[in-house]
């Protein structure tokens, strides 16, 4: 993307580029609103308004965009248009700000998709904590272990635990609770920590 202000120096060919088809009756027709004055004017100010857009934003979809906002900005403001002075640096005017907004825009929206954050490692107390969970549930019996691997590290729900066991819902809620009063217990210090 190029940036908006390119355009210093010698002005460019749009800048003072002024097409003499558009007459001073278009342009006060233009000025109360009239909608084939409008497009008379964007018939003649289009292009050059695209290329103005075109070299602050460099991406044809942007430039076209801010083409058509500029030309509803024109019309939004069209009382205020002095049909004694020319009308291009006007109608420019509108185009050049318009996009050097979007300009702004799409820059912030580029620079927080580039946003990296940083992931830290966990730290010495909670690598603490897992271990100490861990060596619990190692210490505990083998269908009591069994139980809350299936539950807590695969997610199993107790209907699952049961089928992947073979053993009924009852008996897998029986050593779950079993299971954790014992690591209630084993862990007590840590939640005291």
């Amino acid at each position: 993307m190029r940036g908006p202000f390119n355009t210093h120096g010698a002005d460019p060919w749009f800048a003072t580029w002024h097409n003499p088809d558009v007459d001073q009756e278009v342009l006060e027709r233009f000025r109360i609103g009239d909608e084939a004055a409008v497009k008379a004017v964007y018939d003649r100010y289009g292009g050059p308004v695209f290329a103005l857009s075109m070299s602050i934003l460099g991406e044809h979809g942007l430039a076209a965009d801010a083409t058509q906002q500029t030309f509803i900005k024109a019309w939004r403001a069209a009382t205020s248009y002095d049909p004694e002075r020319s009308f291009g640096p006007w109608i420019y005017a509108i185009a050049r700000r318009t996009a050097i907004d979007m300009y702004r825009k799409q820059a912030r929206i580029v620079v927080s998709d580039e946003v990296d954050v940083a992931v830290l490692p966990p730290g010495l107390e909670t690598a603490w904590e897992v271990f100490e969970v861990r060596s619990a549930i190692d210490r505990l019996p083998d269908e009591e272990r069994q139980v809350v691997k299936l539950s807590h590290f695969d997610g199993l729900t107790h209907v699952e635990i049961s089928l992947h066991l073979d053993i009924p819902v009852g008996t897998v809620k029986s050593r779950s609770h079993r299971a954790h009063q014992r690591l209630v217990e084993m862990l007590r210090h840590v939640e005291e920590a």
